[in-house]
């Protein structure tokens, strides 16, 4: 053969051989891009009560196969401790005192320019299904889902059409001990319950926790369904699970609370083989990063590879996208049904640290709908009749201005390090954290709600809050003053109620509210106020006025409030009422009973009403 011959041959071996390398590379990169369906399993007011948590007492095989198959979070939070807020943040990856909607069961409007994170995914060709829950606390904008029913389900989607579908699951919900099962029908021995140590041992205490196990137990049966389901579809090999509980519960002092026992949840991620290159480890991991509900929308935007937008305040923790891990997460809690009150804390992974911005108000305010579970009515009678130690009447007395816990050490949170001189370098961080997170993402919950809500007519203005006539700086001063519960600030309060700004003026209010008796010197700048424009600021000079011994003239205040066209201020002017008691409380029942029989339904001023006329009449 001639070197013209052999040249020839060698170059057709070359390319061929470049060609091959160039197709197996394409078919590489098209596999490795291939978009991956997403499975999101959620279930209702759950702690990780599970056994790969290393719960003994659970009865959880599925979670415990699927912690072994997966990744299991060990510090997975959730931002609010109750569900509608803490589904505001997942939806949209944004805190909701941003952007009003951390109050429970709002329904504010937000602007176009933040969109719900599964209207990404549909842009970028996704199937969307959701059985079937929403309760965004929010108005809900079109385009959100391909399906949101009970019947949304992910074969329903075009052939070869990625999906991401989310199946939530009730059966852990806290309605689920409302309804008492026999004892001998339980599969959990209530006996063998082991309490928190703020819990007294009545035998409805250990029923319902027994009964909530067994729910539990339920849970993980309704969960291997719809693996198997996604098994025998053929499609496990092409998809990621993503389960979570939407926050912690239920027994009394979980949900609605920012302890771990209301914020701290199960996470489990299991990725196939064919998507383990977006995975942060192997499976059969535990991961202890710091995780919440605000980055759960980035980091399913960055695992299908959609740019994650720049207003999000959560960070991805998976995918292509991950971000460093986070050393605090910032929790939340605002109004739960017909009680007002606010909370912020910050977590690490050894202490948390609570800010309690009502801490004239107890822990065990009077919630109808948590008042339905035996326990919490067991609870009561228990501290009523003398039987509760010091750990289990706390939930029925006021509240200090400041918490502190190191949960690594007191997993329950009944020792409270904040006036523990050793701890005060660890205190003074995480209030600074707590203040600069929340000078951050001009957090609305310092205004009132009935104030909030009467931005832009009936609906709050994100963009109020969001310009400099929400100020910001001087509310949170006012604001921090105001709850530390310390009469040499007197002076200090009395400033703030001459303030221009009606939310400084009601913190200074509030400030006096919460000295009780230790605030008469401001008597006159509280007069003032009962004849302040903001219904508000009226309200909590009011209140202030009976505790210091004028009630005569503030019972026409509160009356008066009663009849106010916005929901958020008759529901404080109830609240504010029922502490008060006594003769005040039953001077404003003829007019509680006009208002509330003049409305139908199970809106929270009826819910309040009812409760102030069975406590006085």
């Amino acid at each position: 053969m001639s070197v013209i011959s052999t040249n020839i041959q060698m170059r057709k071996v070359i390319v061929s051989l470049v060609l091959f390398i160039l197709c197996y590379s394409l078919k590489s990169q098209v596999g490795d891009s291939e978009q991956p369906n997403i499975l999101w399993i959620v279930s209702e007011d759950n702690s990780p009560f599970f056994g790969c948590y290393g719960d003994e007492f659970a009865t959880t095989p599925t979670f415990d196969k699927l912690a072994k198959e997966g990744i299991l979070y060990e510090n997975a939070f959730a931002n609010a401790p109750v569900c509608a807020p803490a589904r505001s943040t997942i939806i949209t990856g944004m805190y909701p005192p941003s952007m009003g909607t951390q109050n429970m069961r709002s329904t504010y409007r937000t602007p176009e320019s933040i969109k719900f994170f599964p209207e990404y995914l549909r842009k970028a060709g996704y199937y969307t299904s959701n059985n079937s829950k929403e309760d965004y606390n929010m108005i809900k904008p079109a385009g959100v889902w391909d399906e949101s029913s009970k019947e949304a389900h992910y074969k329903n989607r075009k052939e070869g059409q990625p999906f991401f579908a989310i199946f939530n699951l009730t059966v852990s919900h806290e309605s689920s001990i409302h309804k008492s099962i026999p004892n001998d029908k339980l599969r959990h021995d209530p006996a063998k319950v082991t309490l928190p140590p703020y819990h007294p041992d009545t035998p409805e205490m250990r029923h319902d926790w027994a009964q909530y196990y067994d729910k539990i137990e339920d849970l993980d049966g309704q969960v291997s369904e719809i693996l198997i389901e996604l098994e025998e579809a053929g499609l496990a090999e092409n998809t990621i699970v993503g389960y979570y509980g939407d926050h912690g519960g239920v027994i009394a002092r979980s949900k609605r609370f920012v302890y771990e026992s209301g914020t701290h949840v199960p996470m489990i991620w299991r990725f196939p083989k064919k998507y383990e290159h977006l995975a942060p480890a192997k499976p059969n991991s535990k991961i202890d990063r710091l995780v919440s509900f605000v980055d759960l929308a980035p980091s399913v935007l960055s695992l299908v590879g959609v740019e994650i937008p720049t207003y999000m305040h959560g960070k991805a923790f998976l995918g292509n996208q991950d971000t460093t891990p986070r050393e605090y997460v910032h929790l939340f809690r605002g109004r739960m049904d017909e009680r007002i009150d606010m909370v912020r804390a910050v977590r690490d992974k050894k202490f948390r640290y609570i800010k309690n911005y009502m801490p004239h108000r107890i822990y065990g305010q009077y919630i109808e709908y948590l008042w339905r579970a035996p326990s919490c009515k067991s609870w009561e009678d228990a501290f009523k009749a003398g039987e509760c130690n010091e750990a289990q009447s706390a939930f029925w007395n006021q509240k200090p201005p400041e918490e502190l816990y190191d949960v690594t050490l007191d997993p329950w949170e009944v020792n409270n390090l904040a006036g523990d001189s050793k701890y005060t370098e660890v205190l003074e961080r995480m209030r600074k954290e707590t203040n600069r997170w929340m000078t951050e993402i001009r957090d609305t919950g310092l205004m009132p709600e009935g104030e909030m809500s009467t931005k832009n007519s009936t609906q709050y203005s994100f963009d109020f809050a969001h310009s400099n006539a929400y100020r910001i700086p001087e509310i949170l001063k006012a604001a921090n003053v105001a709850t530390l519960r310390d009469r040499s600030n007197l002076r200090e309060l009395k400033e703030f109620m001459e303030h221009e700004n009606a939310t400084v003026r009601y913190w200074g209010a509030t400030g006096c509210l919460i000295l009780g008796m230790e605030a008469d010197s401001a008597k006159n700048n509280l007069l003032k106020l009962l004849k302040d424009q903001n219904a508000d600021v009226r309200i909590t000079a009011a209140e202030a006025l009976c505790n210091i011994g004028k009630s005569d003239l503030a019972i026409p205040v509160l009356i008066e409030a009663l009849s106010n066209e916005n929901l958020m201020v008759r529901v404080h002017a109830l609240n504010s009422l029922e502490i008060i008691g006594g003769e005040v409380a039953k001077s404003s029942l003829p007019a509680v009973k006009k208002v509330i029989g003049q409305r139908k339904g199970r809106e929270y001023d009826i819910r309040a009403g009812k409760r102030l006329i069975e406590f006085y009449e």
